[in-house]
């Protein structure tokens, strides 16, 4: 069952009197790995270098066919974040969370991304990213060695 949809989502969906518009993608697609709804497209990852309790984890710039949950404050390697879990309009699977508020100056290039956990998405080729049980991170989830001005 999905979930319900927001008043307001993240990326570009839109409803109108109770039928729901979901934005297709053209190019290099990353999608629910559920149901095959587009999310993101290869050319809008800003890093590959970021993890979750999966393994990798990849920060986008831009993200569509999702809504986002409640926002919450979040302890991450890299500092205190503003986040909000963000879930595919077609099936309501949490595919990742965005980054609402970096706390630390370093961290506000974040501001407004989203990060796709590869777990949870197929690739463009539609391969799955399979979990690796070796990388569980104690805390929140975050990028490792990004580093940016």
């Amino acid at each position: 069952m999905a979930s319900p949809l927001p008043s307001s989502p993240t990326g570009s969906v839109c409803e109108d009197m109770g039928r729901l518009f979901v934005e297709s993608l053209e190019g290099r697609i990353y999608s629910c790995k559920h149901c095959r709804t587009h999310i993101a497209l290869y050319d809008d990852i800003v890093s590959k270098s970021f993890h979750c309790r999966h393994g990798k984890a990849y920060l986008f710039k831009k993200v569509v066919n999702v809504f986002a949950g409640e926002k919450e404050e979040r302890m991450m390697i890299t500092g205190l974040h503003t986040v909000a879990d963000i879930f595919c309009v077609g099936c309501g699977s949490i595919v990742g969370w965005k980054y609402e508020t970096a706390h630390e100056k370093s961290q506000k290039y974040k501001e407004g991304k989203s990060v796709l956990e590869r777990f949870k998405v197929s690739g463009p080729d539609g391969s799955f990213y399979w979990a690796n049980h070796e990388h569980h991170h104690i805390g929140g989830s975050d990028a490792d060695d990004v580093h940016y001005p």
